[in-house]
């Protein structure tokens, strides 16, 4: 699997799978949870990204425990999922609040660009 070219690149599309899957789980919808359960199910995954990581370091520094991933690449996919975990959940946390994921990246990376006199620009999410 590459990382670097993946199969869905459009985030409004995968925000729409993602939401239509967790109406699955959640029949009360997105508002079965509040705003603090998202978020604190993100920062948990976003957690087990650092130590995804945290093994990555170890493995990098010939240190391979008898649990975990047992080479780098192992390791990277394993930090893969976890930022795929994250994300997921950040984008629910989202879509609770009615924020668009893809015009709030979009956004942010526009106004440090500008604040930095960068000329990157992300287009517009209408």
């Amino acid at each position: 699997m590459s990382y670097g070219t993946p199969e869905y690149k459009d985030l409004d599309m995968i925000s729409a799978i993602n939401h239509q899957r967790a109406k699955r789980w959640h029949k009360g919808g997105l508002e079965e949870w509040s705003p603090s359960d998202w978020a604190c199910a993100m920062a948990g995954e976003a957690g087990e990204v650092c130590n995804a990581v945290k093994k990555l370091n170890r493995i990098e520094h010939g240190i391979v425990s008898a649990k975990g991933p047992k080479s780098r690449e192992e390791a990277i996919a394993a930090v893969a999922q976890e930022i795929g975990d994250t994300f997921l959940y950040l984008d629910l946390l989202a879509r609770r609040l009615g924020i668009n994921m893809a015009r709030a990246i979009a956004d942010t990376f526009n106004r440090v660009s500008e604040r930095e006199g960068f000329p990157e620009r992300i287009k517009d999410y209408g």
